[in-house]
């Protein structure tokens, strides 16, 4: 046994379990407020006791965690803590990459482990309904960010004339919508649209309607609970999925339902992650991470539907080009990508 390569694999577990028992300490900042209170300037856990209103001494343990940690900064001179421009940015800013929301899901999905466990012997599926709140409000404002920067200032107009029909008054559905961000980010961006969102889960659907008259446009942006090889309506200029198809237990029963409900001339917007086609290619941080949720959500998720052929989270390009193939499209192309997502124009 090489003793050193022992040693680096438990330098990795320090880092990872340290890691672990800190995702619990940002979801504890981010509900108490504490980063925006240290947002407002360098602090001692005194002084972001008094903005705060909470304990100090909680404080001083949270603070030189996440000192630790690297999500906040420390001042031996001063004895006071501090955010970054750009921690800031990520820790505070909901429109910024929303860390603290992704900590948030992953507490809520990792809380069913003990189902999970049973479902790795038995081979059932956990539904996504059969999750916390935390999973399906994380998720959407961990995600919306990223759909916030790119989906209309760049996603939209990759596709072929679709911007132009966006802009003329398009018919739009929104298939596994979940809160609805997307679909209210293009009515918002489209004043003439009309998008129909669905989604399987009720929960998400009442969400997503609450969100859609906050945002002024309940008039034009309607939610429907149905499954995705099911949702109503035909002749749509655009159908829209957004890191859904993945999910999904019959993603090609899904796709053919998409074909149908498109008009002659429309096209598929289908956004998944950014994954290689072989393993080896997604043995990366960003591969573990789609990996770890793949397992707790995306995989139980699609395993609990009919069919129960789900792709996972890192299916890569060559097998959500199959599916398409499959369901009947001749039309296949990858229109934008970022580090995250794949972005496809898929037609009839």
């Amino acid at each position: 046994m090489d003793q050193q390569k022992v040693s680096e694999f438990l330098g990795q577990f320090v880092v990872d379990l340290g890691a672990t028992g800190a995702a619990g300490s940002v979801v504890v900042g981010h509900r108490l407020g504490l980063y925006a209170s240290l947002a407002e300037g360098p602090a001692t856990p005194d002084q972001l006791a008094a903005r705060s209103g909470c304990h100090p001494r909680y404080l001083t343990e949270w603070l030189s965690g996440q000192a630790a940690g690297g999500y906040v900064t420390y001042d031996p001179a001063t004895a006071t803590f501090a955010l970054t421009e750009e921690q800031a940015f990520c820790l505070v800013d909901p429109n910024g990459p929303n860390v603290p929301a992704a900590f948030v899901a992953a507490l809520g999905y990792l809380r069913t482990e003990p189902q999970l466990t049973e479902a790795f012997r038995s081979g059932a599926g956990l539904a996504w309904h059969q999750h916390e709140d935390d999973v399906f409000v994380g998720c959407d404002a961990f995600y919306r960010p990223g759909y916030v920067a790119a989906l209309v200032p760049s996603w939209i107009p990759a596709l072929d004339g679709v911007d132009e029909k966006l802009s003329a008054g398009a018919r739009v559905a929104d298939v596994g919508c979940g809160l609805g961000s997307a679909a209210i980010l293009i009515a918002e961006a489209y004043p003439r649209a009309v998008v129909v969102g669905s989604d399987y889960h009720p929960g998400s659907v009442e969400h997503a309607r609450k969100k859609a008259a906050e945002a002024g446009v309940g008039d034009r942006v309607s939610f429907e609970v149905a499954e995705a090889k099911a949702f109503s309506g035909a002749g749509f200029d655009l159908v829209t999925m957004f890191d859904s198809l993945h999910d999904m237990g019959d993603p090609v029963g899904a796709a053919r339902r998409v074909r149908e409900a498109l008009a002659p001339d429309g096209t598929w917007l289908l956004v998944e992650p950014n994954a290689g086609d072989r393993l080896e290619d997604n043995l990366t941080p960003v591969g573990r991470l789609f990996y770890s949720g793949s397992t707790f959500l995306c995989v139980p998720t699609g395993m609990s539907q009919d069919g129960a052929s789900p792709l996972g989270a890192q299916a890569g390009e060559a097998a959500t080009r199959a599916v398409a193939i499959a369901a009947g499209f001749t039309r296949f192309r990858r229109a934008a990508e970022t580090p995250f997502n794949a972005v496809y124009e898929i037609r009839p």
